[in-house]
């Protein structure tokens, strides 16, 4: 039975569109969840401004561990590289080399002529299997080019090193039927398909891409490019269950573990809806599964890694001690915590970047009559820096005593604080963006205390800019 693999592209296609915004932690949530479930790559944007995206592609492929990710690159040497220097943290890695193959794209938006654009999909694939054996080429819209000129590209690309070649259905214009037979007529003009992959993409213009997908699968593709959230492209969850109800009919099957599928395809659901600001991410979820659950200072790292996992993370090792090590904190002045409130501790103790700066203890005095004042320690790397300064109301002085540990000022670009929960013993979360080099870092914080809350979102941002200077 044929090996078939879903690649979902929800995060290339939220940013190709502009339709859907996703913060840098949203996209980790989506893709622990995407590898927990059985996926077959992960597809993310690749660079446009180095640093930033660097810094995202590199988190991310920290987190892959089942999946393989994969990453577009432009045809020259600076972008492939920067692009594997990035990525290369993953388990698997795969490099995707794009280029538009119709008359009319490929004049107007690769500026290339036919045979240009044969040598230099060949050249980028070639440098691009030089650092890693999975290299995929992507013809964004095959379906509107003529099948004996695609079938040079993919001549060449495949002597080149690729390893999987994706057609594409942009214009979505075609029925199940047409494109299983564009599919038949291009194994017979492209034998060499037979020794890779074939990967197809279907736009739903005509609300028939997951029926064209299932006709590709039939007709000899292996890997099928879908989203997990709606985006006019083939839907990862009905492809995924199609795959898993017919397959002896298919001959073919995914691993996708169809059994989780309702729960995941939730929780991404509520990371990409236009409210998802007003509630935790897994309101309504959460409460399914973890319905009446009380934590209490007295329970173990264990059981509250037990109810993390139901709440549907799965964290390493390092995570689970942060989370832990921060639940300890928040149950020491509660008498319970709820799994709304461990939903939040997790959301902002967990999925961090390397800290280069952890708070060790801060005092803070304020009154009616004098300014408030904060001795704020942190450690850098282990070193103790200490700090005391004075400002309007505890939260200023803080911060700028934060300042004065690092020796630099950094803009507030926004500033917010509320409430988790509910109740006198409620939890606070603060959210600080901060602005260095004239981009934006955003940095969390839970606690019972506003003050410190809004400490550790600071310290949160700083981490993510320090981090960023050093890499």
């Amino acid at each position: 039975m044929r090996a078939i693999r879903v690649s979902d592209i929800t995060m290339r296609e939220a940013a190709a569109s502009k339709a859907l915004s996703l913060s840098f932690k949203e996209k980790l949530e989506i893709v622990k969840i995407l590898d927990r479930i059985g996926v077959g790559s992960i597809e993310v944007e690749g660079i446009e401004s180095s640093k930033v995206d660097s810094l995202r592609i590199k988190s991310i492929a920290s987190l892959v561990k089942n999946s393989t990710l994969a990453v577009p690159v432009k045809m020259d040497d600076d972008s492939i590289q920067a692009v594997w220097n990035a990525a290369k943290g993953a388990k698997h890695v795969r490099l995707q080399v794009e280029a538009a193959v119709s008359p009319s794209c490929m004049e107007y938006i690769q500026r290339k002529k036919a045979d240009t654009l044969i040598a230099d999909a060949a050249e980028a694939v070639a440098k691009c299997a030089q650092l890693t054996d999975d290299v995929e080429f992507v013809a964004i819209d095959a379906t509107r080019t003529d099948v004996a000129y695609l079938a040079r590209v993919i001549d060449a690309v495949v002597a080149a090193g690729a390893k999987t070649v994706t057609v594409c259905d942009a214009a979505g214009s075609m029925l199940p039927e047409e494109f299983a037979q564009f599919i038949a007529d291009l194994y017979q003009a492209a034998p060499q398909l037979k020794d890779v992959d074939l990967g197809i993409s279907c736009c739903n213009n005509l609300n028939m891409a997951d029926a064209c997908a299932v006709a590709g699968v039939m007709a000899g593709a292996s890997i099928v490019k879908a989203t997990s959230y709606p985006m006019g492209v083939v839907a990862l969850d009905n492809v995924a269950r199609i795959l898993a109800a017919k397959a002896d009919a298919l001959g073919a099957q995914s691993k996708v573990r169809v059994t989780e599928l309702k729960r995941a395809m939730n929780q991404i659901s509520r990371l990409c809806c236009d409210d998802r600001s007003k509630a935790s991410l897994f309101t309504g979820a959460v409460s399914e599964a973890v319905e009446g659950v009380v934590l209490t200072a007295g329970d173990d790292q264990a059981t509250v890694m037990q109810y993390v996992e139901r709440l549907g993370y799965s964290l390493s090792d390092e995570d689970a001690e942060a989370v832990f090590e921060a639940f300890k904190k928040i149950a020491a002045s509660k008498e319970r915590v709820s799994a709304t409130e461990l939903d939040a501790i997790v959301a902002s103790a967990a999925l961090q970047v390397p800290p280069t700066y952890t708070l060790d203890g801060y005092v803070i005095n304020s009154g009616l009559s004098f300014k408030a004042t904060s001795h704020i320690s942190l450690r850098k790397n282990g070193e103790l820096i200490e700090a005391v300064s004075l400002g309007d109301g505890p939260i200023d002085s803080s911060f700028k005593s934060i300042e004065s540990v690092v020796g630099k000022h950094y803009e507030l670009d926004d500033f917010s604080i509320q409430a988790v929960t509910e109740g006198r013993e409620a939890m606070g979360e603060s959210v600080v963006k901060l602005i260095a080099d004239g981009k934006v870092y955003s940095g969390r914080g839970i606690s019972t205390d506003i003050v410190e809350s809004s400490i550790r979102a600071y310290i949160n941002a700083l981490n993510k800019i320090a981090y960023e200077e050093q890499n």
